[in-house]
């Protein structure tokens, strides 16, 4: 598992008149990559899943894509945590293979984890 952050804006449609999600509001968001290996023969000489280093493009990608934006004019739907978890899984199946869940966090008590 590792922790990248950034901040943005978002507000969320489909939410009752003066739900405080609805207005434009921002967070300092959280997001972990798990990967993960089904047996010791699937990790690397060195015995990593993956070089923590080979996440530096996820990295630079959350910086110059979503690090303070506004949510709804990228990520597509509605810019939930659930929905920006299952977003950057399908952004990064490929790339990283071994990319088991995403978890995406709000706040420090709130978070969306997609385990496909």
């Amino acid at each position: 598992m590792k922790k990248f952050e950034f901040s943005a804006s978002h507000r969320l449609d489909g939410l009752h008149d003066g739900h405080q999600c609805a207005r434009l509001h921002g967070h300092n968001y959280v997001v972990e990559l798990e990967l993960s290996a089904a047996t010791t023969h699937d990790l690397t000489p060195t015995g990593f899943v993956r070089d923590y280093g080979d996440l530096s493009t996820f990295k630079t990608w959350l910086d110059k894509t979503l690090d303070h934006q506004h949510l709804n004019d990228i990520v597509p739907g509605n810019p939930t945590a659930e929905n920006m978890a299952v977003w950057m899984h399908a952004q990064w199946a490929v790339e990283y293979p071994e990319l088991t869940a995403v978890r995406v966090s709000e706040t420090p008590k709130t978070w969306a984890e997609y385990r496909p």
